[in-house]
């Protein structure tokens, strides 16, 4: 390959990871035609987006990116997948996919979120973490419970008293 289909190729690759925080790189060696095309769709349906690239070329692109430490020693070719809500629910995607039988090799090797390199172990924690969405409820459930309280407590005083007094008031 050419110097210079090479650089095309490295500024495409830079393009479209440009705006991207955190990723996973993923096996997909290996896996039939038919569920590489299966398990594209299903992650398009999460707006997970998925690119198989070679090691040289994705160290090349990320250099100096938060994406970097991705692609410190690995070797090979491996794909990558970014895209959905945020990392927690991209990493929950992948392992619910690798455990799928049917894209049998598929599987986390690794990743980076907020500039942090991940092992495949520590995406699997991650996936286990709630979501952005959840994590948000649990704030406002929190944020919420001590002023639910306290309305009870102020209105469970009032409110006795007031049926005392109607029913005062109608003997």
């Amino acid at each position: 390959m050419s110097k210079y289909l090479k650089n095309l190729m490295t500024e495409e690759l830079k393009n479209r990871l440009a705006d991207v925080e955190g990723a996973l790189v993923v096996n997909v060696i290996g896996m039939e035609a038919n569920a590489t095309v299966g398990l594209r769709k299903e992650l398009r349906e999460k707006n997970i987006q998925l690119i198989v690239v070679k090691n040289s070329l994705a160290r090349r692109a990320t250099e100096g990116t938060a994406l970097a430490p991705a692609f410190e020693g690995s070797q090979g070719t491996q794909a990558v997948v970014w895209g959905g809500e945020d990392v927690v629910s991209l990493a929950k995607e992948v392992m619910r996919l690798a455990k799928d039988s049917q894209y049998e090799p598929f599987g986390a090797r690794g990743g980076v979120m907020d500039g942090a390199k991940l092992s495949a172990q520590e995406v699997e924690a991650v996936s286990k973490w709630p979501s952005r969405q959840e994590q948000l409820s649990l704030l406002v459930g929190q944020i919420l419970g001590p002023g639910a309280t306290l309305s009870a407590q102020l209105l469970g005083p009032g409110g006795l008293l007031t049926s005392q007094v109607e029913k005062k008031a109608k003997e």
